[in-house]
């Protein structure tokens, strides 16, 4: 289940990823099969290249891509999800969703 998103958010995002730009959405997010994680970031890309080129600076292999729509992303989450954002500069993103990088079940 997501939240805490806007609607303007999600469609400037699906417009970045439909540029060709690595684009970041995050929102709150709720998966039994993924306990103590609350957070989830999507990575996208139209460009699948590019995309995977990404995925890979960073050790995420291509096919952890999700081809759902025509938003290709990844999705981070937990430790992943912080490191990735801290390195990407995102700390608006760090900030907003006060994420850690710890994990608390």
């Amino acid at each position: 289940m997501a939240f805490g998103v806007k609607r303007q958010e999600v469609s400037e995002w699906k417009e970045a990823v439909s540029r060709g730009e690595i684009a970041f959405l995050t929102h709150f997010w709720l998966d039994d099969r993924f306990p103590g994680c609350r957070t989830v970031t999507k990575a996208g890309c139209a460009d699948l290249a590019k995309l995977e080129a990404w995925g890979r600076q960073y050790g995420l292999h291509p096919d952890w891509i999700d081809h759902k729509e025509r938003y290709p992303h990844f999705d981070l989450f937990g430790e992943r999800e912080y490191e990735i954002l801290k390195k990407e500069g995102r700390e608006d993103l760090i900030e907003r969703f006060r994420l850690t990088g710890i994990q608390k079940a």
